[in-house]
């Protein structure tokens, strides 16, 4: 049996405020705040998830350890992330869900020795909910908040507890369809 978690309508106007700490401003901006951010706390883990997001600490010299993307920026389709990782994951996740597919591949990518990247065929805006849970405490998550800046999340318990609470108000759909399982 595979199990699908589905965004609510309410949910959805819900995690449209930042889930951490917005950053407001440029992508110049945003990346030379992130970079003295990372100097100071000296993440665990440091995984961003989105394209854009990817690029731009990239191209500021930001290193990560986790890039999750679907190769769409805005839903629109974009050049690939040039982001050198000695581990590539693939896994399908259609938008508004999280699959336990998507959920496995982005654990084992976070839990994986070296640089990881996730291609996401679909999307990977609520695999910051799975970042943030599968990342060990001291990791930091970055996600996109579109037309306003960067959300930056601190993983600790309480952090992953408020994360677990938000994955409980997902609906879940059960199917012993093979279609969605890991490959």
């Amino acid at each position: 049996m595979i199990e699908i978690l589905i965004l609510t309508p309410e949910l959805r106007r819900k995690l449209k405020e930042p889930l951490g700490i917005l950053i407001e401003g440029s992508f110049e901006e945003t990346s030379r705040e992130i970079s003295r951010m990372m100097r100071r706390k000296r993440p665990v883990k440091l995984i961003a998830v989105g394209d854009q997001v990817s690029k731009n600490m990239l191209e500021h010299g930001i290193p990560l350890d986790v890039s999750i993307i679907d190769q769409k920026i805005m839903r629109k389709v974009t050049s690939p992330v040039n982001f050198k990782a000695e581990n590539i994951f693939r896994t399908r996740n259609p938008a508004g869900t999280i699959t336990d597919e998507s959920w496995k591949t982005v654990e084992r990518a976070i839990n994986s020795h070296g640089k990881s990247k996730v291609i996401v065929d679909g999307e990977e805006d609520l695999l910051t909910l799975v970042a943030v849970l599968s990342a060990p405490n001291g990791s930091i998550v970055i996600y996109g908040q579109p037309k306003r800046g960067v959300v930056i999340i601190e993983v600790n318990e309480k952090v992953k507890q408020r994360f677990q609470e938000i994955i409980k108000e997902m609906k879940r759909w059960k199917t012993g369809s093979s279609v969605l399982e890991a490959h």
